[in-house]
């Protein structure tokens, strides 16, 4: 009887222990910090994907706008390291220095996100000096340079021609550094590449109790155009109506589905660019397999963006996720081809040829000029936000910048915001609650830009004789009306500030 006792007791006991830890799970639960997804895509313009007016199959992101919020006006730097300088320090690029080799002179959010307790993971293009594992981030896998062969991004494997390439890039796999990065398998494409690493990663990590930052800077659809035979197929022929169509086919959309109001106007062709139906029937459809090419880079992510959502689901850390997905620029003008081969196509690993300015034009629909420059093609695109408490589907007027992103992410972690940092919390405006912003400042090469308001100034060119432009973006979102020479006043005192805020940030 003493032992049967002894059994009930321990046996209650043990039931006491079991209910008692799954009470503390329960708890630990309910009080788990939200993930964090960063998601950006590199040279894409506003008007690319399907839930900002695109043709392009973008289910998976247009699934996201669906149960999130799609920004009207959000804001990059208009060029790869600038933007990424901002990104990751939440500071302006000349604070922290912005090139290939700087060593950034202010914490990263992989270093301050990991000191508040989260786990930080990156995948893709980092574009600085120092590696993602060097600041901050526990796990990295990819580029560290700016851009790359898709099929190989180092030297010849095997049997196989050397890659096309602008020059030898640096890669990086935690702690390792690679130069150049040449994968073993014949089937190697770098967004694939991306999200098997980023797959393999919130596995590794899916018994923790710490929450996670996962940055996926995907390099997609930035140049080289390159895509596989089958994925090409599927656009191919779709663009022989041409850039001048295209562009009135997603205006035409943008306003239906409410992304543009009635009073935006679409600019003409920009100067310089041929109308379509002045070129010959060759160059048509050698312009159309570009755009193919395009389409099928950006369908590629979607697709493998799928993966990660629905291993999110599988993980069952969806409803516990804040995503963003959003672009480092406008699309680029570079209409070089740097093929190896003459004649070479898309698929192959000696091909090397630009998205060019004609379709980059039409990708920034309906915003002027592209990447390196401070109009609106350049530094105005897509932004979407989905998580807890963000509405469904909706759109939202805030002014966003990438310089808000580490103070978003750090109130929606819970933790105290440096008052030193330029930007703002988004945090408030994605539940509804839109915030005021200070000024937003750029700087890159011969192009300067400052927006106060909903007034802007942007110039581009150097020297005396380059003038400031100056437009009202309430009424002319589009930069069409330069009210430079109406308010001189407004003008001149504008300019004052951004001369202001380049010196300093010089100094520091």
């Amino acid at each position: 009887m003493f032992k049967q006792l002894n059994s009930k007791r321990i046996s209650l006991v043990l039931a006491m222990a079991a209910m008692l830890i799954g009470v503390g799970c329960v708890i630990a639960a309910a009080d788990k910090r939200p993930n964090i997804i960063l998601i950006m895509a590199d040279d894409m313009g506003f008007s690319d994907i399907g839930c900002y007016g695109g043709e392009v199959d973008t289910p998976t992101i247009d699934k996201l706008a669906d149960r999130g919020l799609r920004f009207r006006q959000f804001y990059n730097n208009a060029k790869c390291e600038h933007t990424r300088a901002s990104l990751v320090t939440g500071r302006w690029w000349p604070q922290v220095g912005a090139s290939a080799t700087v060593h950034y002179a202010a914490p990263t959010f992989g270093e301050i996100m990991r000191k508040a307790g989260y786990r930080t993971l990156m995948v893709g293009k980092w574009h600085a000096g120092e590696t993602p594992h060097q600041r901050g981030f526990d796990r990295h896998f990819g580029l560290c340079d700016g851009c790359c062969n898709f099929w190989n991004p180092g030297h010849a494997r095997p049997g196989e021609p050397e890659p096309a390439k602008k020059r030898v890039r640096r890669w990086a796999i935690d702690d390792k550094e690679f130069t150049p990065y040449t994968p073993e398998s014949k089937d190697f494409y770098t967004t694939d590449a991306f999200t098997d690493y980023a797959l393999q990663y919130l596995d590794e990590y899916k018994n923790e109790d710490k929450p996670f930052v996962l940055y996926m800077a995907y390099t997609a659809p930035h140049y080289p155009m390159q895509a596989s035979k089958q994925d090409i197929a599927k656009y191919r022929g779709k663009y022989m109506m041409g850039w001048d169509k295209l562009r009135e086919i997603r205006f035409a959309r943008q306003k239906k589905m409410g992304l543009l109001g009635d009073h935006v106007k679409l600019p003409p062709r920009d100067g310089g660019l041929p109308a379509w139906d002045s070129l010959s029937q060759k160059e048509k459809e050698a312009w159309d397999l570009r755009m193919a090419t395009y389409a099928a880079m950006i369908d590629r992510m979607d697709r493998n963006l799928a993966r990660v959502m629905n291993k999110l689901e599988a993980l069952g850390e969806m409803d516990n996720t804040y995503i963003f997905f959003f672009s480092d620029n406008g699309a680029c003008e570079d209409s070089a081809d740097r093929s190896t081969v003459e004649g070479s196509m898309p698929w192959e690993v000696v091909s090397y040829q630009t998205q060019g300015r004609v379709w980059a034009n039409a990708s920034n629909t309906p915003y002027r000029k592209y990447k390196t420059f401070n109009h609106e093609g350049g530094t105005h695109t897509p932004m979407i936000a989905a998580g807890p408490g963000v509405p469904a589907g909706a759109y939202t007027d805030q002014v966003g910048h990438l310089v808000d992103f580490l103070p978003t992410m750090l109130e929606l972690a819970g933790e105290k915001i440096p008052s030193d940092l330029p930007g703002i919390s988004l945090a408030p405006s994605l539940r509804g609650h839109p915030v005021k912003r200070p000024p937003i400042y750029w700087q890159f090469g011969r192009a300067a830009a400052l927006r106060d308001g909903d007034w802007k100034i942007v110039r581009y060119g150097k020297g005396k004789n380059v003038k400031w432009e100056l437009y009202d973006l309430a009424t002319d979102p589009t930069e069409m009306h330069d009210l430079a020479s109406a308010q001189p006043d407004r003008l001149k005192k504008m300019a004052a500030a951004w001369d202001q805020w380049w010196a300093e940030g010089k100094r520091k």
